[in-house]
């Protein structure tokens, strides 16, 4: 009989479930509007284990299996977190694929799936006591380890990396020769970028809209890094009203700027930060979605810190965190 494995994402406001075969190709998949954001918002999570177990039923069904065709069931993301349906503890950096393989915690939910779920833990920073002298060097992530894992598979273990993961929360992780992840950092540059374009007085002079691929422009971007850099996040968002009242009315290049002067905050954090072991001879891959994408590959290169910076961009659609969780489950079998 053909065995199959199933792995599953949530995070913060979705749950995507994917089957895979025993050749590493993705069947098929299943999704949910539904998220840790609901645990947090009901007080309990019961609408994830709903969610949860009818994408599982929906993946079988739809592909004429039974649970009967399935090895493991493989967990990842904020459903290991205290707001979804197990917490996990973190593994303590430096951790790889073996380190997140032994770590995974099988545990049944039989409101959910009959078989064991394999929950696969988050890392965060070696740091054992944390003070107020020195908070700023840890750091978490949950959901990051697995993406970080599979964007690894694709580059040779002899050499550091810095691996950059933007959203709405960008997450910088730092891997050792070996394939361990040795550090992350988080910022919250997204979100920030969302609130001075829709919640500041700077939101008409970009019209309230963000940089599409199709309308990024990388001298604008930098002329927002620039000045982000050299006077302060606070008086470089100030400066695109200004331009938008003297000097260039273009809302969308005017978006650009804005984009150049949010992201500035990340490579002040990446250099200075001691929760990431980096120097000027990391490779740096970038990974994500353009615009965001290659703003940061332009700005990195402008900036001239790092000297080799790459980009990742997968040969499919599959989502980063099915495929290092697929890469964990593959893990345990040997």
């Amino acid at each position: 009989m053909k065995s199959y494995i199933i792995t599953i994402d949530t995070g913060t406001t979705n749950t995507r479930t994917f089957l895979w075969d025993e050749n590493r190709n993705m069947i098929a998949g299943e999704k949910a509007e539904v998220g840790v954001r609901n645990t947090a918002i009901d007080g309990n999570n019961d609408r994830l284990k709903k969610a949860v177990h009818d994408c599982l039923e929906r993946l079988l069904e739809n592909n004429n299996l039974t649970y009967n065709n399935i090895s493991r069931v493989m967990a990842c993301g904020m459903i290991t977190s205290n707001v979804g349906l197990v917490e996990v503890p973190h593994v303590t950096a430096p951790a790889g694929l073996k380190e997140l393989a032994q770590q995974a915690k099988s545990i049944l939910l039989e409101d959910v799936c009959p078989l064991p779920i394999l929950f696969i833990p988050g890392v965060k920073n070696g740091l054992p006591d944390i003070n107020m002298e020195n908070f700023a060097v840890m750091d978490i992530m949950r959901g990051e380890e697995v993406e970080s894992i599979a964007i690894m598979d694709h580059f040779p273990k002899d050499k550091p990396y810095l691996l950059v993961l933007p959203g709405s929360h960008t997450k910088f992780v730092s891997v050792d020769k070996e394939g361990k992840m040795t550090g992350c950092l988080t910022t919250i540059t997204g979100e920030l970028l969302a609130s001075i374009t829709n919640d500041t007085i700077i939101a008409d002079a970009v019209g309230r809209q963000f940089v599409n691929e199709a309308d990024y422009d990388r001298e604008m971007m930098l002329k927002g890094f620039v000045t982000s850099r050299d006077t302060g996040i606070g008086h470089a968002c100030f400066s695109a009203r200004i331009l938008n009242m003297f000097v260039e009315k273009d809302k969308m290049k005017l978006a650009n700027y804005i984009l150049g002067v949010a992201l500035q905050n990340d490579i002040t954090a990446i250099k200075n930060s001691k929760a990431l072991e980096t120097d000027q001879n990391t490779t740096v891959i970038v990974s994500g979605k353009n615009p965001l994408r290659q703003a940061i590959i332009d700005i990195l290169i402008y900036d001239g810190y790092f000297a080799d910076v790459e980009e990742f961009v997968p040969d499919n659609k599959l989502p980063l965190s099915a495929a290092g969780a697929y890469l964990v489950a593959d893990a345990m079998n040997r």
